[in-house]
C-alpha cells in the first residue's frame, strides 16, 4: 500500500490509504473433477489510468485459407471468422451474425462448420429436433452444468432465454444438414503435458510433463490455430492406457454397471432417430454430459433414462466409455 497526502482546505494534510487493485481470485471449482470443467483464469482488473490499447493491425492467416484477419476480427462474436467458407453452405444470419446486441452468432462458438470445440458441443449432423429440444431445456431451466462457473454453459443458458423459436429452428436445420468430420484423435498414455486454460479448454505447456492418472485431457493439435478459431484445426484426447478397450466392453457387452450404448445411440454409436450420435465426438463434452446426468444438473426428456445408465459408473468408467466413443469413426 502507498500513502499519499491530499490538501484539505489548503491547510490540513491527512494521509489517505490507496490500496492497489488485487487480481480477482479464480472461482472455487464446484465439482471434484475440475480438470473436466475448465475455468478460465480471471481477467486482470482494468486500470482506469491506463490509455486504451491501440488496435493491433497484425494480420493472421491459417492453412488452406486465403483470408487475412486481425485479432479484432477473429474475436468478433457477431461476425465470426469464416476461414473456410467452402467447407459449408451459406450460413443463415443467426448462425453467421447472430442478433445484436443480445445474441452472438452460433458459428462463433460452435464454428461455421459446426465441428465445435472441447468446451462446447459439436452440432454438425445432429438431428434438428434434438438441437431444438436442448435449447428449450436450457430456456426452461432443465439443463445446466455441474460447474456453475463454467463459461460456455452459462452463455448457452443466457442465449437460450433471448432467442426465439424461429431463430432456433433455422439454426438447428442448418447444423443438422452438415456432415460431421473426424475431429479428435484418441491417444492412450501414462503422462501428459501440463496445461493452461484458454478459451475454456486445456492447452499444453511446451516442455512440461506430469502423470495423467484418472483423467482425460483434450487439447488442440495446434493451440495458435485453435485460438484463431480455425475450423480445420483438430484436437487430441489423452486417455489412460487401456481405456478404449475397457470402454468398448462397457458399451457393447452386457454387464452389471450400465446399459449397452447401442440400444439407444445406434450401431457404431452413429445415432438413432432423434437420439444423438456419439462416435468421434469430443470426449470432454461427452464426459461432462454423463457426469451432469449423474449429478442431477441435467434434466429434460431423456434424463431419467440416462441417469439410470450412469448411476453405477465411476469417473474411471465414464472416461473409458467416452474414450471408446471418441475413437470410433463418425
Amino acid at each position: 500500500m502507498k500513502l499519499r497526502y491530499i490538501a484539505l482546505a489548503a491547510t490540513i494534510a491527512i494521509p489517505v490509504i490507496i490500496t492497489a487493485q488485487q487480481p480477482a481470485a479464480p472461482p472455487t471449482p464446484a465439482t471434484p473433477y475440475p480438470w473436466a470443467y475448465p475455468l478460465n483464469p480471471p481477467a486482470p482488473a482494468p486500470n482506469p489510468a491506463a490509455a486504451p490499447p491501440k488496435p493491433d493491425p497484425t494480420l493472421h492467416t491459417v492453412p488452406n485459407s486465403t483470408k487475412k484477419l486481425t485479432q479484432a476480427q477473429v474475436g468478433d462474436g457477431f461476425n465470426p471468422p469464416d476461414w473456410h467458407p467452402e467447407d459449408h453452405p451459406p450460413m443463415p444470419d443467426i448462425v453467421g451474425h447472430g442478433r445484436a446486441p443480445d445474441i452472438r452468432a452460433c458459428g462463433f462458438c460452435h464454428l461455421p462448420n459446426a465441428q465445435g470445440k472441447p468446451e462446447n458441443a459439436s452440432l454438425a449432423g445432429l438431428p434438428a429436433a434434438y438441437i431444438e429440444a436442448q435449447v428449450t431445456d436450457y430456456r426452461n431451466g432443465l439443463r445446466a452444468s455441474s460447474e456453475p462457473n463454467m463459461g460456455p454453459p452459462l452463455n448457452m443458458l443466457r442465449l437460450a432465454k433471448v432467442t426465439n423459436e424461429a431463430e432456433v429452428k433455422i439454426a438447428a436445420e442448418y447444423f443438422s444438414k452438415l456432415k460431421y468430420k473426424p475431429w479428435v484423435k484418441v491417444v492412450e498414455t501414462k503422462t501428459v503435458a501440463k496445461t493452461r486454460i484458454i478459451q475454456g479448454m486445456h492447452a499444453p505447456i511446451e516442455g512440461t510433463s506430469e502423470p495423467l492418472g484418472t483423467r482425460m485431457l483434450e487439447m488442440p493439435v495446434n493451440t495458435e490455430l485453435t485460438e484463431l478459431r480455425d475450423s480445420q484445426s483438430s484436437f487430441i484426447a489423452y486417455v489412460p492406457i487401456g481405456a478404449v478397450k475397457r470402454g468398448e466392453a462397457l458399451a457393447t457387452k452386457a454387464n452389471a454397471k450400465t446399459t449397452q450404448c447401442s440400444i439407444c445411440h445406434g450401431t457404431g454409436l452413429k445415432g438413432l432417430g432423434n437420439v444423438p450420435f456419439l462416435a468421434g465426438r469430443s470426449p470432454s463434452y461427452l464426459l461432462r454430459q454423463m457426469y451432469d446426468f449423474k449429478s442431477g444438473a441435467r434434466h429434460g426428456g431423456y434424463a431419467p433414462l440416462m441417469k439410470g445408465v450412469v448411476d453405477k459408473l465411476t469417473m474411471a468408467d465414464m472416461i473409458d466409455l467416452v474414450a471408446y466413443a471418441a475413437s470410433l469413426q463418425p
